[in-house]
């Protein structure tokens, strides 16, 4: 196995799933376990000013060894999701994979539902055994950022600017981010090394917001019901409803949003619904907003005041900060097509660690990794794609 790919098989079985609805940063003590093993692999390096500190993240400088003062940035999250098992991670290495369906112990990797099998043939992959992630979300980041500064340092004749690296904790939990000092980082741009196909950078993301409905009805004996009762469930019923089908999101699609009822709760006497709403656009995200706004003021003046909306805004794009200053995103593009590989972008469906530091004043576009079907037991690596990252991300170091 190449050192690149040793580095990741020794990250993934290290567990560090975060935790929710926690109210402490990291959300879980392993992934200390992660953050420390870094920290000893970042002083072996003979990296500078390495800090580890109470909130699990982990920050360190490569000092430039060419004439160039700029400072870039390179961040990956050492978390794997609380919702499916990180633990006991049995990586499944298949070399120069046929193309094929993959049977693993209990399910089967198809080329039915994921297409984009065929184009792996020849590869290198890394699947689990089918009962955990595998960790390539974001393992192969960490992985790659740290072969990056090992070839940096073995190879002082590859000159380069001066470089940061962060690890940073419960990004799947969209916690540990708020803790991050983008001033003491102090990077001229950044990039999270936390996407999947390797020639894509992503730099536009959704805006996005959470609603929280409460309905208060009246519940008394149905046999003396008439004329009295509220049954909270069935206004429930009727607020979703009202709510414009197109903006499912199982019906879109790239640049459009959705509202997305993520949660219900109903008895007769109250009721509570859960939405994210999501728009690339700011202005369309007020429209969503409005609309849950305007279902609440009807049902209301139908009900006299049984429902209350709570809106509160999450994270917002990326892209209304870089298009001001868009230096990282031309260096990703030209050092990916510099390289023969054909720079595409993308908008993301979601958010990131990158779309927070922006906001905080840290460009930080996405760059891939070479993963594939992240959160999950179909989750697999391609190593081939992973190595191309890597050479990307030497690249956009490079002086």
């Amino acid at each position: 196995m190449t050192e690149l790919l040793n580095r990741f098989i020794k990250y993934v079985k290290i567990n560090t799933m975060s935790k929710e609805n926690v109210d402490h940063t990291p959300s879980t003590k392993e992934q200390f376990d992660l953050a420390n093993l870094l920290k000893n692999e970042l002083q072996e390096l003979g990296l500078e000013d390495i800090t580890l500190n109470d909130k699990c993240i982990l920050t360190a400088t490569l000092k430039s060894n060419c004439s160039s003062n700029l400072t870039i940035g390179f961040i990956a999250h050492l978390d794997t999701i609380p919702d499916f098992s990180g633990k006991n991670v049995k990586p499944n290495i298949i070399e120069n994979y046929d193309g094929k369906d993959i049977k693993l112990n209990n399910i089967t990797i198809t080329n039915e539902k994921f297409p984009f099998l065929k184009n792996l043939k020849g590869h290198t992959i890394v699947t689990t055994d089918g009962t955990t992630v595998l960790g390539a979300d974001d393992k192969a980041g960490v992985a790659i950022i740290m072969q990056m500064l090992t070839d940096f340092v073995k190879k002082p004749d590859l000159k380069h600017v001066n470089i940061k690296v962060a690890f940073t904790p419960d990004e799947e939990i969209g916690g540990g981010i708020h803790e991050f000092d983008v001033n003491k980082f102090n990077c001229d741009f950044a990039y999270t090394v936390d996407g999947s196909n390797y020639n894509e950078i992503n730099y536009e993301n959704f805006n996005a917001a959470s609603a929280a409905v409460t309905i208060k009805g009246l519940d008394i004996h149905p046999g003396d019901a008439k004329g009295h009762m509220l049954n909270a469930s069935l206004i429930a019923n009727e607020f979703i409803n009202m709510l414009p089908v197109q903006k499912n999101p199982m019906y879109t699609e790239g640049y459009e949003g959705f509202i997305h009822l993520t949660k219900m709760k109903g008895e007769v006497g109250e009721a509570n619904l859960e939405f994210i709403l999501r728009e690339h656009d700011l202005n369309k995200l007020n429209e969503l907003k409005q609309n849950l706004l305007d279902i609440t003021d009807f049902l209301n003046k139908k009900y006299k005041d049984v429902v209350t909306t709570i809106i509160k805004d999450s994270y917002y794009n990326m892209y209304e900060k870089i298009k001001l200053d868009d230096r990282s995103v031309k260096r990703a593009i030209k050092a990916i097509n510099d390289l023969g590989y054909n720079a595409t972008t993308k908008p993301i469906r979601g958010g990131t660690d990158g779309a927070h530091l922006t906001m905080m004043g840290l460009n930080t576009p996405n760059l891939g990794t070479g993963g594939y079907n992240c959160h999950g037991p179909y989750e697999l690596l391609s190593v081939n794609e992973m190595k191309k990252v890597l050479e990307i991300v030497k690249k956009i170091a490079a002086e």
